[in-house]
């Protein structure tokens, strides 16, 4: 059974590889995101299953749930601002005379992978893809180390970087909705490899 909850976990390892190499469509992140839960779906049942892990499959677990949980949300946050800027198209503006942060013309182009700009994501907070490399990896070795306090120390240092960013208009709004869909993610990996580990 601790075969499967590797294998499950390289599973959701490997499901955001298309995006890591810049495949950003709104079809590839669904099924990163998608083979990413079942992946930690599996894992889960099967660790719940299983006696703890020993020996070398102790190690992987634990590799393998830091870096699942590092790199799998690399799809998913992406998934969550698509879904909030679909709401936000099906609401009428409030105000027409704000300024939008996305002053991309719908119908261009990102040079980099020849998506059009209405499938990619626009935040006026920057490096926040590498920020949440780091924020989930710590998430998960704190999980997996026993120092759960840990959390609240990596999304305090968060948010005191990120303070004077998150004054800009929907910057707020894009933290927290990334920040907790970072953090879940990271829980429920880093969870289910601990419920595999003892």
């Amino acid at each position: 059974m601790i075969g499967l909850v590797i294998a499950a976990l390289v599973v959701s390892t490997l499901a955001p590889v298309p995006q890591l190499l810049g495949l950003r469509s709104l079809v590839a992140r669904r099924i990163a995101v998608g083979l990413g839960v079942i992946g930690v779906i599996v894992a889960a049942i099967a660790a719940a299953q299983t006696d703890p892990a020993t020996g070398f499959a102790r190690g992987m677990v634990l590799v393998l749930g830091v870096t699942a949980a590092a790199t799998g949300a690399v799809a998913l946050v992406p998934l969550l601002f698509d879904i909030v800027r679909a709401e936000d198209d099906r609401q009428p503006d409030p105000d027409p005379d704000r300024p939008d942060l996305d002053d991309t013309d719908p119908d261009s182009t990102d040079p980099d992978d020849s998506v059009p700009a209405s499938t990619t994501v626009t935040t006026p907070l920057r490096g926040g893809r590498l920020i949440g490399v780091l924020e989930r990896t710590a998430v998960a070795a704190a999980v997996l180390t026993g120092w759960p306090e840990g959390i609240a120390v990596v999304l305090a240092v968060k948010g005191l970087a990120r303070y004077p960013e998150i004054r800009a208009a929907h910057a707020g709004e894009q933290f927290i909705i990334g920040t907790f869909g970072s953090v879940l993610w990271a829980l429920a990996v880093a969870g289910t490899a601990h419920l595999a580990l003892y």
